[in-house]
């Protein structure tokens, strides 16, 4: 018997339309399986909308999607909206299917909200979600773990950029820590650029990170997910792109390319394989994440890791759409699951408050 499932998708984000095709791609699969799905599109300005017209990608060319009704998130489900902001409807959830990319969306702010709600979430949890979002904390993750990344120096400011100015070596690359989608991603050859892409970056964001750049290099992914007491790991693909970076374009107006699986030693493949699966596991994390490395010089570097990733990796992890829904049913199935074993662990009541004076918290009078 399908269950219902709740895809979340859009958000306060540069990235919202590229969330549009995850989530409508995401919610037919998972009609296409037997399962209800409830489309919930979060649009840029913040407003949360479902209805079935939202697993329709067109409705989102012309901005129809205004004529789903609003929603709520709460109480283990979807409320619907009239249109004098009264409640209509209610759907109960079964789980949640996190496609949000970029902002609070990916970085944690769905995890919350369907932790709150009492929805089963089928995605990354919150530390892994609001750590990975930030590169820079990726970083200092990572460093934890043992895990090698390229070298790097991170700023806030451009009076941030003037103290190490001296000491930087180029080419290097400016990368705004939230944002995703290689949006603000530049390679710079001088002090000129790179104050020029600093001062852009930080129009958009309030970190960048300035890590070298390696004109020699591989880029290959790894996408992972957790089901039955095991981390499933993909086959590593290689991706290539047109220029100097992998850059929007190249990932989404078809200006780059990519090989699956990669053309590696098998050496290096599995190390790679092995790296995502260590770190998976090590944190506890569950859905569907992609991790993005970088070979060059012999060396593999885990560059970034995303646990939203475009089209949830489906194109990784299965052969098509169809065979996809096997995948998305097993990290639902998994939610359920973690979330029925949350159920039985013990809350407290301490009783403090029988011992603390009725006026002890009252402001006193001047």
């Amino acid at each position: 018997m399908g269950k219902t499932i709740a895809v979340i998708f859009g958000g306060i984000s540069n990235e919202n339309e590229i969330s549009v095709i995850t989530g409508t791609m995401a919610a037919n699969v998972l009609k296409g399986g037997g399962d209800t799905v409830v489309p919930v599109y979060i649009s840029q300005n913040g407003n949360i909308y479902a209805g079935e017209t939202l697993s329709d990608i067109k409705n989102f060319r012309t901005e129809n999607y205004a004529a789903a009704p609003r929603a709520i998130i709460a109480n283990g489900g979807i409320y619907t909206l009239n249109r004098r902001g009264k409640f209509k409807n209610f759907i109960r959830a079964d789980a949640a299917l996190n496609c949000c990319h970029g902002g609070l969306g990916e970085g944690g702010g769905i995890c919350g909200l369907c932790a709150l709600a009492g929805i089963p979430l089928a995605s990354a949890g919150i530390f892994e979600s609001a750590s990975f979002m930030n590169k820079y904390f990726t970083k200092l993750v990572l460093s934890s773990l043992g895990v090698k990344t390229a070298e790097y120096r991170y700023i806030r400011s451009l009076s941030d950029l003037d103290k190490i100015a001296d000491s930087l070596e180029f080419p290097l690359i400016v990368k705004p820590v939230n944002l995703g989608s290689s949006i603000g991603v530049e390679k710079v050859d001088d002090i000129f650029g790179l104050k020029s892409a600093v001062e852009s970056g930080l129009m958009y964001d309030g970190g960048i990170i300035l890590e070298e750049y390696f004109a020699e290099r591989r880029e290959i992914n790894c996408a992972a997910y957790f089901s039955e007491g095991r981390v499933c790991v993909s086959e590593c693909e290689e991706a290539f792109g047109g220029g100097d970076i992998l850059s929007f374009e190249d990932k989404y107006d078809g200006g780059g390319k990519s090989v699956l699986p990669a053309d590696l030693p098998p050496d290096t493949s599995l190390l790679i394989k092995n790296i995502t699966s260590a770190v998976y596991s090590r944190l506890e994390m569950r859905g569907i994440v992609r991790f993005d490395y970088i070979i060059s010089g012999g060396t593999v570097y885990l560059s970034e890791i995303n646990t939203v990733p475009g089209s949830l990796s489906y194109y990784l992890l299965s052969a098509g759409f169809k065979d996809f829904y096997a995948v998305l049913n097993a990290v639902i199935n998994q939610a359920c699951e973690d979330f029925e074993a949350g159920k039985n662990r013990k809350l407290i009541k301490t009783g403090i408050l029988e011992n603390v004076p009725s006026n002890a918290c009252k402001l006193g009078k001047k």
